[in-house]
């Protein structure tokens, strides 16, 4: 699990047959769950200077490749004592957006991010939304798009300083969003309404 609060922008020394070498001050462990622009990614090996992590086929296949080239969004994976300051965060890429607009606000910056349209009724006004990694909070939600508000000092301390119109950009929706989605969607196959009780031993599941 991660929190979406990004602990270092770090520079992509190598990325070869799928091994992502990247240059850190981190100095994860081999076998430490590692997010690399949100993607949970395991440490193979790992020196005073670098680490490195192997990105399996299916996840370039649906992830651009210049989400592993050039710089990088880096959290470790939270601890049980860590305090939980962003969202609760998988590490599992939902989708692709795609910046659509850009535009300047009193206290920041608002991105337009589009989606495809089957991903929206996991994104709520005012929830958490994961991008490349980072933790947003979502403004408004459209038809095939939604918007977020980014303050200045999350902008200069990410890579969405560089975001133009037509980036690309790793979506991790929010977790209990598509959780209560997935339950109302099956919540027909019961003969009887759904207790909170009942709701809660099923997320226990997953």
């Amino acid at each position: 699990m991660f929190t979406g609060l990004i602990r270092e922008v770090a520079k992509v020394n190598s990325f070869n047959n799928g091994k992502l070498n990247i240059k850190s001050n981190l100095n994860p462990k081999i076998g430490d769950s590692i997010a690399i622009n949100g993607i949970c990614l395991t440490v193979t090996k790992s020196a005073k200077d670098y680490f490195e992590v192997f990105v399996a086929k299916e996840t370039q296949s649906i992830i651009p490749k210049e989400k592993f080239l050039n710089r990088v969004h880096i959290e470790p994976a939270m601890s049980l004592n860590d305090k939980l300051e962003g969202h609760i965060v998988q590490g599992h890429i939902d989708t692709i957006g795609k910046v659509i607009n850009i535009n300047r606000a009193k206290n920041g910056v608002d991105f337009f991010i589009e989606v495809e349209e089957k991903y929206i009724q996991y994104i709520v006004p005012k929830g958490s939304i994961a991008i490349d990694g980072v933790s947003l909070t979502i403004n408004r939600v459209y038809n095939n798009a939604f918007s977020v508000t980014i303050i200045p000092h999350t902008i200069e301390n990410t890579l969405i300083k560089t975001y133009k119109i037509g980036t690309l950009v790793n979506i991790e929706t929010d977790m209990f969003a598509r959780y209560i989605a997935h339950i109302l969607k099956h919540q027909k196959e019961f003969k009887k309404s759904l207790t909170w009780s009942e709701i809660d031993n099923i997320s226990l599941l997953y």
